[in-house]
């Protein structure tokens, strides 16, 4: 009997498990660009804003925000001209999408750099805690120039007489 219960209770859960991971499957966070499932104009808006806030893609370079910002335009064109998404040529369709995927690699990126991070840390004179907060591409860029200033240091020697 026990056996018995287990064996449904084990399949009941798989099934649900497998359900849950098809209706979650589609790799799409809210922050990412999707034009079958919502207005483009909405998401371009949202995006342009986000961009502009300093806050949510803080981290993302110039250049980067160029290339969205150019393949943002170059989607509202194609979408525009045509009036949908379903009303595209498959040239025009690959286009987009290829523009969608520029536009979801970067602002994930973006995204995950602008992450901020706090510590609490000692100071070596201190016995009082101090807050650091840091994003993550600060950290790295900090990380970094410890690391160059450790290899470029002269270690003076001893000469002999």
């Amino acid at each position: 009997m026990y056996k018995l219960v287990s064996v449904v209770l084990l399949l009941a859960a798989s099934t649900v498990a497998q359900a849950s991971i098809s209706q979650g499957s589609s790799g799409k966070s809210k922050l990412e660009l999707d034009v079958q499932n919502k207005s483009f104009i909405e998401q371009k808006q949202t995006i342009i804003a986000q961009l502009g806030d300093g806050k949510t893609y803080s981290e993302i370079s110039s250049k980067d925000r160029g290339e969205v910002t150019a393949a943002l335009d170059r989607m509202d064109v194609a979408i525009g001209t045509a009036g949908s998404v379903d009303a595209l040529t498959m040239e025009q369709k690959v286009a987009v999408f290829n523009d969608q995927e520029v536009v979801n690699t970067l602002l994930t990126k973006a995204r995950k750099d602008s992450r901020l991070v706090c510590k609490r840390e000692t100071t070596v004179s201190s016995r009082l805690p101090t807050t650091q907060c840091l994003t993550v591409a600060e950290r790295k860029r900090v990380y970094e120039e410890a690391q160059s200033m450790i290899r470029d240091a002269k270690i003076p020697t001893l000469q002999q007489r």
